[in-house]
């Protein structure tokens, strides 16, 4: 077992400084097979006796410890990194009593801290581990073997801490997680079963919190068909939590039977309300179709166009752009209309799908570049009735594919489809 010790700022006396020098002692023993190497430890002692007399202590047991020495707080924060135990003095000539404790708690909470002090004090002790500390002895109390343990027991103490913290803020991120989950990921509310409804929801850069892209579909009492997808600029749980606004606003109106028109303002209305910031904004598309599903109309607010696929091809969805919501007149809006014969399906999405690279330049894929993928991929074979969840899967996989990997930004995408062959 080895004990290496780099003695920082090492003085003959607490009067007089000497130069910084380094000293190496090792024991011929070897290290036991499940150990990794020596553990970093920090001695932050003003007596180089005592100093001393831990190395030695250390040594006889044949620690597995790097001891490295300094005298005050103020040289033990260079070295602090690397550490990954500090033996602490209460006596430093820079600190008094528990600061040094309170100071490593808040700057290197990562580090496990044990007290070695002069000081018999019972009550000094149970504050210095309530300050965070995890142990506190007393020189002159203390054996190799003692000091051995403490150490390797106040390291594990800190790795399981660190890991109950990890699982903690897991669960809560989890729980945060599905609650955006249920509120921007819905069940189509949809009864017609002549229409079939496709959607995938994907974060973007392996993030697993919910961005803020939104989707819905709901069939109202008089047969019409309403068809949302959303993107509220940024990232984060703020934005996810103003996607659900929109949403559930969003659903209320529509069930609600209240014109487009109306439906739209009062969105745009919530979300003026709603966001933390005034540059934020949100990009829509909406689509409505009529109960003979033959007829529809889309309103696009900022957002990319939905795409249209019929037995004779794909095209995009014409219609007038007006701006985002949160951004200018919140009482227009202009619609497009489109004609649906024969066997037809809509493909509604978010920018993360047309914001993907094609190789490794810098060209995005685009609407136009996401057409002709489109294109190619029914040309392989995904048509007909029933074919939008194979569609958005391949789809999806090839934006991936072009991109090398996953795509930088959430998307939300929706397929609805109808009609007969």
């Amino acid at each position: 077992m080895t004990v290496s010790t780099g003695r920082v700022g090492t003085r003959h006396n607490k009067d007089e400084q000497a130069p910084m020098v380094a000293r190496d002692a090792a024991l011929t023993r070897a290290a036991p097979a499940e150990r990794q190497g020596p553990t970093d430890v920090l001695l932050i002692e003003d007596d180089d006796g005592d100093a001393l007399l831990v190395e030695e202590l250390l040594i006889d047991v044949g620690a597995t410890v790097r001891l490295r020495h300094v005298r005050s707080l103020a040289e033990a924060r260079a070295l602090l990194p690397g550490a990954t135990c500090v033996l602490l003095d209460l006596g430093l000539p820079d600190t008094h009593e528990l600061e040094g404790v309170r100071w490593l708690q808040e700057h290197r909470p990562d580090v496990a801290v044990v007290v070695l002090t002069g000081l018999a004090d019972e009550y000094l002790g149970e504050h210095a581990v309530r300050a965070g500390a995890q142990d506190y002895l007393v020189k002159g109390q203390v054996d190799g073997r003692l000091l051995d343990r403490v150490i390797r027991y106040a390291i594990e103490r800190v790795r399981s801490e660190e890991i109950q913290r990890e699982l903690r803020e897991a669960r809560i991120y989890a729980e945060e997680n599905t609650r955006l989950e249920r509120g921007l990921l819905p069940s189509p509310l949809v009864s017609d079963p002549a229409l079939t409804v496709a959607s995938r929801y994907s974060p973007g850069g392996q993030r697993l919190l919910l961005g803020g892209d939104f989707y819905d579909v709901v069939q109202s009492a008089d047969g019409w068909v309403h068809a949302v997808v959303g993107d509220v600029c940024g990232h984060g749980p703020d934005e996810a939590a103003l996607g659900v606004s929109m949403r559930v606003a969003w659903r209320t109106m529509v069930l609600a039977a209240r014109p487009t028109s109306e439906v739209l303002t009062t969105l745009d209305q919530v979300f003026t309300h709603e966001r933390h910031k005034k540059a934020l904004f949100t990009t829509l598309t909406m689509l409505s179709i009529d109960p003979t599903r033959s007829y529809a109309r889309v309103y696009l607010a900022g957002h990319p166009p939905p795409l249209v696929i019929t037995p004779d091809g794909v095209r995009t969805l014409e219609a007038p752009l007006r701006p985002p919501i949160g951004i200018g007149d919140g009482a227009a809006w202009p619609s497009g209309e489109l004609r649906l014969d024969g066997r037809w399906s809509v493909l509604m999405y978010t920018d993360g799908l047309i914001e993907g690279r094609i190789g490794m330049g810098s060209r995005r894929l685009d609407v136009d570049g996401l057409l002709g993928l489109v294109e190619n991929v029914l040309t392989a074979g995904h048509r007909g009735r029933g074919a939008e969840e194979g569609l958005l899967d391949e789809v999806i996989g090839r934006v991936r594919t072009l991109n090398g990997g996953d795509l930088d930004d959430d998307l939300a995408v929706l397929a609805l489809g109808g009609g007969t062959a």
